[in-house]
């Protein structure tokens, strides 16, 4: 792998953005696109053969001489950045564009190189202080793609919540690295599991990492940053950044002693994410932010995975945390699959549409045709329906699962527990794109906007049926895939890698091919049997309304009010209702908002004190010196008293 060649790509790509020149954006896509591709290839390169790539440099920076290593943890997610960078950064190319954006296209450009850059870094990163410069940087392009459209103000509000939230990850993160490079001597990163006084730092790490991936509670920044950011940027921070955080999670658990019960406190995060995340989702009418809190739910499924990944580590290195992780591996990859599908498919519908409410949708699947059948397709995957790709890694963790339950004990009833919740989670993710669907691509259209919709250029489209394809492809050949993970998880803590799981898959993968083959030609037998028919179309039964009209179908609200409802005590519904109470009425309204529990009743709340309490203090500094000499009196003779007590 040439470092050079891809820092020369980098730098080429960066001065492209730059450029005002006609051919800019052309030439920055071209050099982004090979950038990506020789990425991916070396991290191919390093999972197909295993070993590890290490670089060290005569620059210092920070004092530190530059230090790169990649391994098949590192290159498991380098390869995702690869493919979800490329996949954006053409998307962006049309979505994005000079014509539809002047003001921000080409710092759009720029940024998303730096992004791609650094988040590169992170995980190439070999010593402690260069990951904390490189997650600073990443974490401050993020911030400025996600406010590219910074003339609204619920953009910059977006905008300034996620950088408050991931620099308070990163003060944590510098405690972290800064205690580990005390008590260690060195800023070098590696295998320190022999250091058991180490194992407590383990919570900063949590800590840290778990606010940029998003889990619950710590995910109030993730809804409105993801919604409010350009698709395409929505797409690689589900797809790729909160990914950070769980490699974080599960890098420092490989190479640090771990606290005791740190596996099942990941447990207890990844259940209540997932099964929180999805319930919130269920009950959004805001189309991105339904897609947002989907992200928080399955971060909630990848970690119940490393959670028990790590329960079996200290249970002598069982099969079965291998087999789990794998699974979660497996999952953090097909996630950003079909999550970047997913969150470009929302751009698409915005793009034509101009909105994201679900409720002024409806009815377009015969305008967007290409859109509507790639985001079914990544609807299907994400609901972990054969033969996609969200089964196989789904299943991976299933297998994990049942493995701590034959195991027996404390592992039997937590696996079980963990088994029912993500049940419960597969059976709510199953009623939230059945909404989506139904209420944003059946049905007939709600508004004048989504009558006139149409379908996105082929710059757009093409990425859509890329990621399509991809969700097909890691399906139906599950165990290469699996193999792969193998090797991410031998570079996580080595050790025979979980063989007893490949024989399984080979089964299913063997299942897959047949599944979609019998798929595609039932719909061959479907397509051919249901022609159109001359009989004359009639209405539906129309309840006695003479005229019926688009606003007769179900909204998103009634879709899933009864989901909703059950749980009402912890999303606190918010109704708005105006009953007639006259025989000819002329306004009835009934509007139901959920609202950002954990953002407005608790995170609000305590920084309001916060500030009002250094407001107090401020005016306590008015430059008065015969007030500080009182201050000064009273601060000694509390002293005093207090030495008099002792």
């Amino acid at each position: 792998m040439s470092t050079s060649g891809l820092l020369l790509a980098a730098a080429a790509a960066l001065g492209a953005g730059v450029t005002c020149a006609p051919r800019a954006p052309r030439v920055w896509l071209a050099l982004t696109v090979g950038g990506c591709a020789a990425a991916l290839g070396a991290a191919a390169r390093v999972l197909t053969t295993g070993e590890r790539w290490t670089f060290e440099g005569t620059v210092a920076l920070g004092g530190e001489a530059l230090c790169f290593q990649l391994d098949g943890l590192g290159a498991w997610f380098l390869a995702l950045l690869a493919v979800v960078g490329a996949a954006g950064a053409v998307y962006a190319h049309e979505y994005w564009s000079e014509a539809r954006h002047p003001r921000s296209a080409r710092a759009g450009r720029v940024w998303w190189t730096v992004l791609l850059a650094c988040m590169g870094g992170v995980l190439v990163a070999a010593n402690g202080l260069h990951f904390l410069i490189a997650w600073e940087l990443f974490t401050v392009a993020a911030f400025t793609l996600i406010t590219l459209d910074r003339q609204r103000a619920d953009v910059r509000a977006a905008g300034w919540l996620y950088l408050a939230a991931s620099h308070l990850a990163t003060l944590a993160l510098f405690a972290f690295f800064g205690l580990l490079a005390a008590r260690t001597g060195g800023w070098a990163l590696g295998p320190m599991r022999a250091q058991a006084d180490l194992a407590p730092l383990y919570w900063l790490a949590l800590f840290g990492f778990g606010l940029k991936a998003g889990l619950f509670p710590l995910h109030v920044w993730l809804p409105s940053a993801h919604s409010s950011a350009p698709s395409h940027v929505s797409a690689i921070l589900s797809g790729v950044a909160i990914k950070l955080g769980i490699y974080g999670i599960v890098r420092f658990g490989g190479w640090l002693p771990t606290p005791p019960d740190a596996g099942w406190v990941l447990v207890g995060f990844g259940v209540t994410s997932a099964v929180l995340g999805a319930a919130f989702a269920l009950a959004q009418h805001d189309l991105k932010r339904l897609l947002a809190y989907c992200s928080v739910e399955n971060i909630g499924v990848i970690l119940v995975a490393v959670g028990f990944a790590l329960i079996g580590a200290e249970r002598g290195d069982a099969p079965w945390g291998r087999i789990a992780l794998a699974g979660g591996l497996l999952h953090v990859w097909n996630h950003g699959l079909f999550k970047s599908l997913l969150f470009l498919g929302a751009g698409s519908v915005l793009h034509a549409t101009r909105t994201r409410r679900m409720t002024e949708l409806g009815g377009l699947w015969r305008a967007m045709p290409w859109t509507a059948s790639t985001f079914a397709i990544g609807a299907a995957a994400i609901v972990a329906l054969p033969p996609l790709n969200g089964f196989v890694s789904e299943f991976g963790i299933y297998l994990g699962l049942l493995g701590a339950v034959r195991a027996g004990g404390t592992e039997a009833l937590g696996g079980t527990a963990a088994i029912v919740l993500l049940a419960l989670t597969g059976a709510l993710a199953l009623a939230i794109f059945a909404k989506v669907i139904g209420v944003v691509f059946l049905g007939a259209p709600r508004t004048a906007d989504a009558r006139a919709a149409h379908e996105c250029g082929p710059w757009m489209r093409a990425p859509l049926l890329a990621l399509a394809g991809a969700c097909v492809l890691s399906g139906v050949l599950p165990v290469a895939l699996w193999n792969l993970a193998g090797v991410a998880v031998e570079a996580w803590r080595p050790a025979p890698p979980p063989s007893a799981s490949v024989a399984t898959l080979e089964g299913v993968g063997t299942l897959m091919p047949l599944l979609l083959a019998a798929l595609v030609v039932a719909a061959a037998v479907l397509a051919r049997r249901v022609r159109p028919s001359s009989a004359p179309r009639q209405p539906t039964w129309d309840c006695g309304y003479t005229l019926p009209s688009a606003r007769m179908q179900l909204s998103a609200g009634s879709f899933a009010a009864i989901a909703v409802a059950w749980f009402a005590a912890v999303l606190r519904p918010e109704r708005r209702v105006h009953t007639p109470d006259e025989v000819s009425a002329r306004r009835q309204e009934f509007d139901e908002r959920t609202p950002e529990v954990i953002l407005e009743r608790v995170v609000q709340p305590v920084s309001t004190a916060v500030l009002q309490l250094a407001n107090i203090v401020r005016r306590s500094q008015h430059g008065r010196a015969q007030t500080y000499l009182v201050y000064l009196l009273v601060g000694l003779l509390l002293i005093a008293l207090l030495e008099w007590g002792a």
